[in-house]
C-alpha cells in the first residue's frame, strides 16, 4: 500500500522539522544566533493517467490525468539573518553589529572565520580576541597602560593614556558582508566559514555603504521568537501525529484485506 511509504516520509520530515525547531529554542540566549527554518518539497509523482494524452481517435485529450504523490523530502534548512535585539552589557570589549556584517576571526589553522557574536576579550599581550582566544581581524593590540578604551560606530579603537588629553587611535576594526549570508557554512562556536554558496567576502569599514555600525558595550541577542517557535513545534507535532495515524489506518486496511476469504 502506497500510503505506508508516503506517511513514513511525512513522519521523517516532521522529525527533522522538530530537530530544527529544538535547536532554535536551545539557542534562544546564544549571542548573535540566527534562527533556522526547515523547507520541504514534494517527491516525484507517479502518472496513473498522463495529462494531455489522447483519449480517443477524434483528437480529444485527457485534461488533468491522474498523478499520485509519494511523499515529501527536505529541500533545505534555511538560516534567517534578521537583526537580533541589542542588549547593554557594560563590558568595554562587547561589540554588537547594528546592520549588515560579520566580524572577521583568524582560526589557529590560518583560515578566516566570521561571527556576529562580539563578546570579545583581551589576551595577556593586550590583543583583542574571541572567548576562545582567536584573534579578531585586523589584529589590534591595546596598550597595557591604557586607562580607557573607546570603540566608535565606525570601528576605530581609541585609548586614553595617562598624561595625554587626546585619545590615541590604536587600530581600525572592519566587517565582512556576503551576497548570500544563508550560504555561510556553520562551524559551531558562533563561527561561520565562507562557502561557494555564500560568495566571497567583501570587507569594509563599519558605517560605509552596505555595512552596519558597531555599538560598544552591547551584544546582539538571538533573533529566535519564543512564541513563534512554540507554535511551529505544536504544528509539527500535530503533523507527525496525523502521518502516524495514516500508517495505522493503512495497516488496518491491509489487515482487513488479509482476512478476506
Amino acid at each position: 500500500m502506497r500510503a505506508l511509504g508516503t506517511a513514513a516520509t511525512g513522519m521523517l520530515a516532521q522529525q527533522l522539522n522538530v530537530d530544527v525547531i529544538s535547536n532554535n529554542i536551545a539557542n534562544m540566549t546564544t549571542t548573535g544566533y540566527k534562527r533556522q527554518r526547515a523547507e520541504f518539497q514534494d517527491l516525484l509523482y507517479q502518472d496513473m493517467r498522463r495529462a494531455g494524452a489522447s483519449s480517443s481517435d477524434a483528437g480529444t485529450i485527457v485534461p488533468s490525468g491522474i498523478q499520485i504523490g509519494v511523499g515529501v523530502k527536505t529541500a533545505s534548512v534555511y538560516r534567517i539573518t534578521d537583526q537580533g535585539g541589542l542588549e547593554s552589557t557594560g563590558n568595554t570589549y562587547d561589540l554588537a553589529i547594528q546592520g549588515a556584517g560579520y566580524f572577521r576571526v583568524l582560526l589557529p589553522n590560518g583560515d578566516e572565520a566570521y561571527t556576529r557574536a562580539g563578546s570579545f576579550q583581551v589576551s595577556p599581550t593586550g590583543e583583542i580576541v574571541t572567548q576562545d582566544g582567536f584573534t579578531v581581524l585586523p589584529s589590534i593590540t591595546v596598550p597595557q597602560d591604557a586607562l580607557d578604551v573607546t570603540i566608535n560606530p565606525s570601528g576605530e579603537v581609541q585609548v586614553a593614556l595617562d598624561g595625554q588629553v587626546d585619545l590615541q587611535t590604536v587600530g581600525q576594526l572592519d566587517l565582512a558582508i556576503f551576497f548570500n549570508e544563508a550560504g555561510l557554512h556553520p562551524q559551531g562556536d558562533n563561527l561561520f566559514l565562507e562557502s561557494t554558496a555564500s560568495g566571497a567576502a567583501s570587507v569594509g569599514v563599519p558605517g560605509s555603504t552596505g555595512f552596519g555600525t558597531l555599538r560598544q558595550s552591547y551584544l546582539e541577542t538571538s533573533n529566535v521568537n519564543a512564541v513563534g517557535e512554540i507554535t511551529a513545534l505544536i504544528s509539527a507535532q500535530r503533523a507527525y501525529e496525523m502521518n502516524s495515524k495514516v500508517i495505522t489506518t493503512a495497516d488496518e486496511m491491509m489487515s482487513v484485506t488479509n482476512q478476506l476469504r
